[in-house]
């Protein structure tokens, strides 16, 4: 049966999300000791709002925002105040340097950026000389810095000469995405509403999410994960995303949130893997007992499980040892995790076994900018460890003799900007796009990664080989 998305662009996405979910909380801001929080009403208000003001610094069709700023609202409201009018939104990261942001900047020509704050527009401002296709500055704080018009004002202008929402074509250009390589400049991927809307329909089609589900948004949303997967997914389907104050606080935000959602990478469940393995080596004996049992049942039930059989000692024992350690381990994610996703890169076995054995259900998947990101995933029902999942619906994948997994969909990007040399070597000449990453596919559709291309080595006997295998066993 063919995939049918739910969305072709993001202001249908947006459309939606205003229709159903006015009154729901949309974005948690921490202030003054707790998380305050913007219904979707409200951002509605400020997308409005900003569309006008944009549209009042000449910003029109096919023109480009680009945005130097951490997560928060106003980064949210200045991407769908951009589609609104047909322009794309280009994401930077605060802690890049100079050198990259004027790249950037002048790579996509943008028209208007927004900063973060005016230290940030200061530094803008140092080499705007050098950037002619750039209109304003906008400093997204109270207080901006000379040359920096305030988003106060950029409210006040929109509000007093609003401007509608532009009907937009599926195959227009929303993002300009940049990856760094390990060589060279960064690259803009260039991501149209079709590439960003079919892959926040192709999650929905396969994660159940709710309006009363909720996330802490700690991933950055300049990047193409934590902007599609979490940002855009999240605010089709009318659920809560409560903004990290810092990486040092995820921990103590995650408690004070308590997200039923999370869009994670390795990194935070390797950190708890580690903190309890660390209890286990130091800490008391029974507690050191408790955690080795509660590991060593888990594992037993899922061998059970695997076979097709259960034990009733095994889970009377496991509901024990919830109640005595897992549950508390758990209370670090705020209490009330139905699942979470984990993207970027892999999670070792040792790792994801161990989060299983805590009762908290990671869904891994695979996928790079290029692709929107999401190409595979594990998901409720279709879970494998190991793996990075089965094909999103509306993706195909297949592997090159050389073992390279090329992937096609409406997922798959425009191309390089103004790199047409670079669009040949990763295009095939069906339309596929040559990931630069290896794997193998199971009897059931399951993806494994087993390495990249450039990592393969040729032996005397002439056969390639790729070491990350043998890495990870090391």
């Amino acid at each position: 049966m063919t995939f049918q998305p739910r969305f072709h662009t993001l202001i249908e996405v947006y459309d939606r999300a205003m229709r159903d979910f006015g009154d729901r909380p949309l974005f948690g801001v921490k202030g003054e000791g707790a998380f305050h929080w913007m219904t979707y009403t409200d951002f509605g208000d400020q997308v409005e709002a900003i569309r006008g003001g944009l549209a009042s610094l000449g910003v029109g069709p096919g023109d480009r925002v680009a945005v130097i700023s951490d997560n928060r609202p106003s980064w949210a409201v200045g991407a769908y105040a951009t589609y609104g009018l047909g322009a794309a939104y280009v994401p930077l990261y605060p802690a890049q340097g100079d050198g990259e942001w004027l790249h950037i900047l002048r790579d996509s020509n943008a028209k208007v950026v927004l900063v973060e704050d005016g230290e940030v527009g200061l530094r803008v401002a140092g080499f705007r000389e050098q950037l002619p296709d750039l209109h304003s500055i906008v400093s997204m704080a109270e207080v901006g810095g000379p040359g920096q018009s305030p988003w106060g004002d950029l409210l006040c202008a929109g509000r007093e000469h609003p401007v509608p929402c532009r009907a937009v074509s599926p195959d227009e250009v929303a993002a300009f995405i940049y990856t760094s390589g390990t060589t060279g400049s960064p690259k803009g991927v260039l991501l149209t509403h079709r590439n960003l809307a079919n892959n926040v329909s192709a999650v929905n089609e396969v994660f159940p999410i709710r309006p009363e589900d909720r996330s802490l948004a700690f991933l950055p949303w300049a990047h193409s994960f934590g902007q599609v997967v979490e940002l855009h997914t999240l605010f089709s389907m009318g659920a809560s995303m409560g903004i990290a104050e810092s990486v040092d606080r995820i921990v103590a935000n995650l408690e004070e949130v308590r997200p039923t959602l999370l869009f994670s990478v390795p990194r935070i469940f390797n950190r708890i893997y580690a903190s309890v393995q660390r209890t286990i080596r130091e800490g008391g004996r029974l507690r050191s007992a408790l955690l080795r049992w509660t590991l060593a049942v888990a594992a037993r039930r899922r061998r059970l499980e695997g076979q097709g059989r259960s034990s009733l000692v095994l889970t009377l024992a496991s509901r024990v040892l919830d109640r005595l350690v897992s549950s508390k381990i758990r209370a670090r994610f705020g209490g009330r995790l139905r699942y979470a996703f984990s993207g970027g890169a892999a999670i070792s076995m040792e790792v994801a076994s161990f989060i299983d054995a805590l009762g908290i259900t990671v869904y891994e998947g695979y996928g790079l900018t290029e692709t929107s990101p999401i190409v595979t995933a594990n998901w409720p029902g279709s879970r494998r460890l190991g793996s990075v999942g089965k094909v999103l619906p509306g993706v195909r994948i297949a592997l090159s003799d050389d073992g390279e997994i090329i992937v096609h969909g409406h997922n798959v990007m425009k191309g390089y900007h103004g790199l047409p040399e670079e669009n040949a070597k990763v295009f095939t000449a069906d339309g596929g796009f040559r990931t630069g990453d290896m794997g193998r596919i199971d009897e059931e559709g399951f993806l494994y990664i087993t390495g990249r291309i450039k990592e393969q080595y040729k032996l005397e006997n002439g056969k390639y080989v790729v070491p990350s295998p043998l890495e990870e066993q090391i």
